[in-house]
Formats: structure tokens, sequence, C-alpha cells
């Protein structure tokens, strides 16, 4: 049987969002219910021995891996929104700069206990601000990275810069 590679299911389309882009559509992989399967089960693999109370999920493409991986460990979710888009109750938020305006994350702020232990997911690894937005909003709040966990990383933006000394794991590095 042929081995599955995940990257084979990752199609770039150039020039989008603007030119000089390379947009990396996930949309064919998860189209795909092998490719999908074995995405999760190797990111199941690469954090299935870390000590993880909760799964942090940032909005939107983050959803589609954490909320498997979350059943698999048996361990509660944590939908991290964008700070322009509804939570119903009262919110902890973390604002970053972004290369053109200023944005920002948020959780309920009963999501995190202190001194939990929270895996941060999400479906790409760019710039890293995002992603150091949702840890900080982690630590604001008591708890503690116990990694990152990407399907795609693009190394040549060196997002791994903003995020010195938390653990990434990431399946698929461009």
């Amino acid at each position: 049987m042929k081995k599955l590679t995940l990257r084979d299911k990752i199609l770039d389309i150039s020039d989008f969002p603007e030119k000089g882009v390379t947009f990396r559509d996930l949309t064919p992989l998860l189209l795909d219910s092998k490719y999908y399967r074995e995405a999760i089960r190797q990111m199941f693999d690469k954090i299935k021995n870390l000590k993880i109370d909760k799964i942090l999920a940032i909005e939107t493409r983050g959803y589609f891996f954490a909320c498997p991986l979350a059943q698999k460990l048996k361990v509660g979710l944590v939908p991290v929104r964008k700070i322009n888009k509804l939570l119903p109750r009262k919110t902890v938020s973390q604002e970053y700069k972004t290369e053109y305006s200023i944005d920002g994350v948020k959780i309920h702020e009963d999501a995190i206990k202190k001194g939990k232990r929270v895996l941060i997911v999400d479906d790409l690894l760019a710039t890293g601000g995002t992603a150091l937005a949702t840890a900080k909003l982690v630590e604001k709040m008591g708890g503690k990275v116990a990694a990152f966990l990407f399907l795609n990383e693009l190394t040549y933006l060196n997002p791994g810069r903003k995020l010195s000394g938390y653990k990434i794991i990431s399946l698929i590095k461009f």
C-alpha cells in the first residue's frame, strides 16, 4: 500500500490573496477522508505523550484538527476566537500587531485554570503572531503552554523567532 504523503494534498495557489503570496490550501486534504485521518493520526502520534489538560483551537481552521485530537486525548476543547467575533460570556483577550493592523484573540475567562497545561492547535504557522498572542493569553490566565501543533509551517517566514522558548510541532514544512 502506498504511504500517504500529506503534502500531496496541500494545493498551492499562487498570487492569493495578493500578488507574490502563495496560499497553501488544505481543503483537498480535508475532502479526502484517508488523508484527513492520516493527518489526525500523525498529529496524535506527535503529542500523545505530552501531559495536556486542555486543547486550545485557534479560529477557524485549527478547529478541524483540535476537535478530533481532544476526543482522542479525552481532554476539553477551548475555542480561541478573533477579537471581533462573538463569545457569549465574559472573556479575556490579547492583542497583537499584524503586518497591517492590530488584531487579537479571546477566550472565556473560565476556560483555563491556573497551572493547567495546554496544547495550542492551528492549521498554519506563518509569522507566529496569532500563536504568540494565544500563548500570552494562556499565560495571563495562569496556564502553561505544553506545545504548539500545526499542520503546516512556513519556515521561510521564520515564525520560530517569535515563538522561541516554546515547543513547536509541525507536520509539513514549507
